[in-house]
């Protein structure tokens, strides 16, 4: 435990009732649903970055040139 960070957090009344209300039905604290709330967020983040760099490389496309093309096909 000595290697945790204690932080300030404000929350919304409503928020932290419903936080508090969870924590006690799950038998954890409120700092194991924030923590693990922030570690998904994070996990998101990273995916979508990983995401922009698997793609960097395909070519960019105009959007009136879809457009053009989804005429031209009869798709419009």
């Amino acid at each position: 435990m000595s290697d945790l960070k204690r932080a300030t957090v404000y929350f919304d009344p409503n928020l932290h009732k419903a936080l508090r209300v969870k924590a006690a039905q799950l038998d954890h604290t409120v700092s194991d649903l924030v923590n693990q709330a922030v570690r998904q967020s994070l996990a998101e983040d990273a995916d979508d970055l990983a995401a922009f760099d698997d793609r960097a490389k395909e070519p960019n496309l105009a959007f009136e040139d879809v457009l053009k093309d989804l005429k031209r096909r009869g798709k419009l």
